[in-house]
């Protein structure tokens, strides 16, 4: 039987995850997903592939949102009342216009120092409305695309082992920055051809394959990149027809619910894989 091992969501675009035992899943993914994210004073998005720092930036947030507290090493934490009520601003998401309420200045000074380049932090006004692509249509907060990637345990071991006959070592799973992570699936990439879940009381649709970048050369916990792995291995197997590397699935919520660590994880429909 397959079940969530693993549950993490990320406050701030492209900082650290929490992991919770329990979460709400909304229409955009777990609460408070992706529902900050860093821009330049230009308010253009800032990411781990060019900021990897930001994976050191650890964020607490309450669970009503209305607080937000950051962490980094060597630094005093930033605590801040989080605005959801202040002029909306252009922010830039790949391409892709959006709103953004700013943080103030606080946040900002905050974050310049510790990323080294002058930066601000917005948040996502409460009538942001963003529809996103795939076999699913759904919508997220500033998440890269979809609301929710999933990947599972069978699946990061066969790369590991593939890791580990190329001397390279395995991997820990924050790489892959997974919001749920799925044990009991005995062939690798199940994921790719789990084309509806019924988890707790939400329900999910299939949107695309998650297709990765430089993030996953980044050590979460140091903010440097590490060298060329997993994408090196990757490669090898797991090349998909649009081009890139193909690891893990992005879904859309169909129905809201609370998800937990120990949920029974039902594919209610099967399909393809797109690989």
């Amino acid at each position: 039987m397959a079940r969530v091992v693993e549950l993490s969501y990320y406050p701030v675009k492209g900082c650290a995850g929490t992991s919770v035992p329990e979460a709400l899943l909304t229409r955009a993914g777990l609460a408070h997903d992706r529902s900050f994210m860093v821009v330049s004073e230009e308010g253009v998005y800032r990411t781990q592939r060019r900021d990897p720092l930001l994976a050191v930036v650890r964020p607490l947030i309450t669970p009503d949102g209305g607080h937000l507290t950051l962490t980094a090493p060597g630094t005093e934490p930033l605590h801040l009342r989080v605005d959801t009520s202040g002029n909306r601003q252009k922010v830039d998401l790949f391409g892709s216009a959006y709103q953004g309420i700013d943080q103030g200045d606080e946040a900002a000074d905050w974050l310049s120092d510790r990323l080294g380049v002058r930066s601000r932090l917005v948040r996502t006004p409460p009538e942001h409305h963003r529809v996103t692509d795939g076999l699913t249509p759904g919508t997220s907060g500033y998440a890269d695309s979809c609301a929710l990637h999933v990947l599972s345990r069978s699946t990061l071991d066969l790369l590991d082992s593939k890791l580990t006959d190329r001397g390279a070592g395995p991997l820990p799973v924050d790489r892959f920055r997974p919001n749920l992570v799925v044990e009991g699936w005995d062939d690798p990439h199940t994921e790719d051809r789990a084309h509806r879940l019924r988890i707790g009381t939400a329900e999910l649709g299939y949107a695309k394959l998650a297709i990765r970048c430089a993030v996953t050369l980044v050590d979460q916990r140091a903010g440097t990149r590490a060298g060329p792995e997993p994408l090196r291995t990757l490669a090898g197997y797991r090349r998909a027809t649009e081009g890139g590397v193909a690891f893990g699935t992005k879904y859309a919520v169909l129905r809201p619910g609370r998800v937990a660590v120990g949920d029974e994880v039902e594919v209610t429909v099967w399909g393809e894989s797109e690989l």
